[in-house]
């Protein structure tokens, strides 16, 4: 199993509240903040840790609200994207850092699209991992997708509280041995479709019957991390993530529409079911200094799956507009 670092239990003041907040930091130099996704954890970086810190960068990985000893209020609205962001926000106040770059993948890269919107004054750069800058989808949308159907659909499926989580919690090692696999070309996925019998895009809500499909992006050590973490704490707190999409569109509907000027660079996977690299198109007219690359044949968890191909891009990116050895992210 790759090295992770050790973590650190912190206590971020959010304006008179208290957020408990477990961080992983490895290095030195400019800070970069990486962002997970769902049903990730800070883990999920483990491949890129070490390398930004390698090239002279300070690297962090926080388990953000909801996940692993990081507080998970009961209320819906405490993980709506404000929320979620400001978090951000008070990690570098309490790491005493002025301004970092944001790399985030599927969740996280909402998150990390959001800081220079809500937080400009804190936010470098981004990177976005398979997440595209653009607008959330309104559970209205969605359901045209699926026929109004919400069984079909897990973002639907999860919008109910206690019913996602009723089944999930009940099989983790099960999901994250289903889940956590590499992609599947267009001529695989086409046989796997057929083999099913029919089109469901909820792969959490039928895992006693979903059948193992591409390769395992983690060895039994590190899914062991996944699942033990989980069995402990549930899945509430990453799926009430969900259960705030249409608060964010109504909240922030700037968050994917408005222009960015910073540094932006887009990272795609070629075989991603779930945000497709056609998803990113139309991002330059909305980012005016964006790079954008597509890691060939990778699914959903690129930064996994193909580790050293993601760290080439972005070390590339990042040593280029933000030389390790500046300072601007100091206070």
């Amino acid at each position: 199993m790759v090295a992770f670092p050790e973590p650190e239990l912190l206590t971020l003041d959010r304006g008179g509240r208290r957020i408990d907040m477990e961080v992983f930091e490895q290095g030195e130099g400019l800070p970069v903040v990486f962002c997970h996704g769902f049903p990730e954890l800070a883990f999920s970086w483990r491949h890129q840790l070490s390398a930004v810190a390698d090239a002279g960068y300070r690297a962090i990985a926080p388990n953000q609200r909801g996940y692993g000893r990081t507080s998970a209020p009961e209320e819906i609205s405490a993980y709506a994207l404000g929320e979620l962001a400001g978090d951000m926000a008070a990690l570098l106040d309490t790491l005493d850092i002025e301004r970092a770059v944001f790399v985030g993948h599927d969740w996280g890269g909402y998150v990390a699209w959001a800081m220079p919107i809500m937080h400009p004054d804190r936010t470098l750069g981004v990177v976005g991992v398979c997440t595209p800058y653009q607008p959330f989808p309104t559970t209205q949308l969605l359901r045209t997708l699926v026929g109004g159907d919400d069984q079909k659909l897990y973002i639907l499926w999860f919008q109910e509280p206690g019913v996602a989580e009723g089944v999930m919690d009940q099989q983790v090692s099960l999901l994250f041995d289903r889940v956590m696999r590499g992609g599947l070309s267009p001529d695989q996925m086409v046989r796997e479709m057929a083999a099913s019998g029919e089109v469901d895009m909820n792969p959490f809500g039928r895992l006693a019957s979903l059948a193992p499909a591409g390769e395992l992006i983690a060895d039994p050590d590190e899914l062991a991390v996944y699942v033990d973490t989980f069995e402990t704490t549930g899945f509430r707190g990453g799926i009430n993530w969900y259960r705030n999409i249409d608060r964010n569109v109504q909240q922030h509907p700037e968050v994917g529409t408005a222009p960015l000027s910073l540094p932006c660079l887009m990272i795609t996977a070629e075989w991603d079911p779930a945000l497709r690299p056609a998803m990113a198109e139309g991002m330059d007219e909305r980012c005016s200094d964006l790079e954008t690359h597509m890691i060939a044949k990778a699914g959903h968890w690129v930064q996994q799956e193909y580790p050293e191909e993601l760290n080439e891009v972005l070390l590339d990116w990042l040593t280029r507009r933000f030389p390790a050895e500046g300072s601007a992210g100091k206070t």
